[in-house]
């Protein structure tokens, strides 16, 4: 799930070589913090936060069956 979130944010994000994920667990969650340069954050949310919520879809869907993943963008 993280190969495929970098895959996919660094299609989207002028710097694709800032794109960084980061794994960690909370609440019996699995979190993905995104991290991308200052300017390519909004590329990343889209407008109205579209490009966001297609992102959590996907890896949400990619999941093994009965684990909860969430994708988080973070400011570097």
């Amino acid at each position: 799930m993280k190969e495929l979130l970098l895959y996919m944010a660094r299609q989207l994000v002028d710097k694709p070589e800032e794109v960084s994920v980061t794994e960690r667990e909370s609440g019996g969650e699995l979190v993905l913090e995104l991290r991308v340069a200052p300017g390519d954050v909004g590329k990343v949310i889209g407008r109205g936060g579209g490009i966001a919520k297609d992102l959590r879809a996907i890896v949400r869907s990619s999941a093994p069956v009965g684990k909860r993943v969430n994708v988080e963008i973070v400011d570097k």
